[in-house]
């Protein structure tokens, strides 16, 4: 083993650590996960995945892919355990889950894996809509850990990348640029000190 996968080792344990505490608190009822935003944030990296391996992605450098797809997975099941977890979804959140469906159609019926790759990170993209602009509204609805580990995770993961090219980098920096947003929402009070 190397020290690239190294760190793909070390930035898929970050994620996993950092999402038993997102885990618990939806479990818990403290945090409000937003199911839209979750369910497809579980589908736009695995299909990413399957386009990126499928076009000769790197499977190392994808692992972080592959890793931000599984949480969200387990995320948006958990929040089907406590009632108390379930975030209530207005249109705004229907409509970016539907930009997010029509972006994985597209995907499907274009027979591109590189267009594949962009057509998932913008349906991952509409799918963070929803839930940055309820943490920037309500702060204490999500637990920022997951997306702080999100970050750092992100990063680790940029000297892993074998080759620069969309099959490899460009869900992993379009994971760091939603993770830094999403961070900024819940701490932007606390950051800023307003």
């Amino acid at each position: 083993m190397n020290f690239t996968h190294w760190l793909v080792i070390i930035s898929v344990l970050i994620s996993v650590g950092g999402s038993y505490t997102y885990i618990s608190d939806t479990l818990s009822g403290k945090t409000k996960p937003n199911r839209v935003s979750w369910l497809m944030w579980s589908l736009a990296p695995l299909i990413s995945l399957g386009a990126a391996l499928s076009s000769g992605g790197d499977l190392w450098a994808n692992m972080r892919v592959f890793t931000a797809g599984f949480i969200p997975l387990v995320i948006f099941c958990v929040s089907f355990i406590n009632p108390k977890s379930y975030w209530k979804l207005n249109f705004f959140d229907l409509a970016c889950g539907l930009c997010s469906v029509l972006a994985i159609i597209l995907w499907i019926i274009i027979d591109s894996p590189r267009l594949a790759i962009i057509l998932a990170l913008l349906g991952d993209g509409f799918a963070a809509f929803p839930t940055i602009i309820k943490a920037w509204k309500f702060p204490e609805t999500e637990t920022g850990l997951i997306f702080i580990t999100g970050l750092i995770s992100a990063v680790i993961i940029i000297p892993a990348i074998p080759v620069w090219n969309i099959e490899n980098a460009a869900f992993q920096m379009y994971l760091l640029a939603a993770n830094f947003f999403l961070v900024l929402s819940i701490y932007r009070k606390k950051l800023f000190n307003y």
